[in-house]
């Protein structure tokens, strides 16, 4: 298999702020920049450009308040309100969070935030409080972009323009046992282009993705089930150790990402603040 590697592209033409990747295909820790200020119109396009060259960036020892949170977000869009959850006086804000009562966590299988929307959220940001005492936790990041460009030539012509169907009610209402409800329920092409860097990403997660239009069961069911384990290689992966006042901040349009939770009955507390986005093509 073709590993995709991004090891050969300098991280130049940052004045403002400091950018070490984490891994040659996904993840980069951005430092000299602190988030409870209102950061520069310089500050702005450096993140969004490290944003794009490595899909989830991540921010150590920052402090802010919920309504800060809010305002870093809304420097980059509109904030999305989430379907199902939300902290009551503050709608915007999922809180993330885990302990010795839970029977499960948000977040356990690959998948991409919300994509049962019509238009699914652009990105995530999540500000972590609270980590395990004795350690665990982490997050597990992985590039689309590489996921949709190793699969063989003859996959990627079969898949693209194809659509897959992203349903809320098996992620919320049955995975995640929430009851019957009105959940969104959509459509969106298996082969993303991304607005932004013009670039295609698998966008299929077992989160939220059921079926592939026009296929039945047993062809459906097998070619997700084979997206669903090559999204999973090592390949495309970084895993992030979290500590009190991280910030990771991911594109949901071409990355996937899975919460570890390996340390029941600790707790792990944060808060997540969510960016519209449009609709996928």
């Amino acid at each position: 298999m073709k590993r995709f590697d991004v090891a050969d592209r300098p991280i130049t033409g940052y004045e403002t702020i400091g950018v070490t990747r984490l891994t040659p295909t996904i993840g980069a820790t951005l430092d000299g920049i602190d988030l409870s200020r209102p950061i520069s119109e310089q500050q702005l396009t450096e993140v969004k450009r490290a944003l794009a060259e490595h899909l989830v960036i991540f921010f150590r020892d920052q402090k802010m308040s919920i309504e800060q949170h809010k305002d870093f977000g809304r420097r980059f869009g509109e904030l999305h309100v989430h379907p199902v959850y939300g902290m009551k006086d503050h709608p915007e804000v999922l809180e993330i969070k885990a302990d010795e009562n839970s029977k499960g966590v948000a977040g356990e299988v690959w998948h991409t935030d919300v994509s049962c929307d019509a238009k699914p959220p652009m990105a995530s940001i999540l500000y972590m409080h609270e980590v395990p005492a004795n350690g665990g936790g982490d997050t597990l990041f992985a590039n689309m972009y590489a996921a949709w460009e190793t699969l063989s030539e003859p996959v990627r012509k079969m898949l693209d323009g194809l659509r897959a169907v992203h349903d809320g009610g098996y992620t919320y209402g049955v995975r995640q046992k929430q009851g019957a409800g009105d959940y969104p329920v959509s459509s969106h092409p298996i082969g993303r282009t991304h607005p932004v860097t013009g670039r295609k990403a698998l966008y299929v997660n077992s989160g939220f993705t059921t079926r592939i239009e026009g296929l039945r069961k047993a062809e459906s069911d097998a070619i997700l089930q084979m997206l669903f384990r090559h999204i999973e290689l090592d390949d495309f992966k970084c895993r992030f150790h979290w500590a009190p006042g991280s910030i990771a901040f991911w594109d949901n349009r071409c990355a996937q990402h899975l919460a570890v939770w390996d340390y029941f009955p600790h707790r792990r507390y944060g808060h997540r603040v969510t960016i519209a986005g449009d609709t996928p093509v």
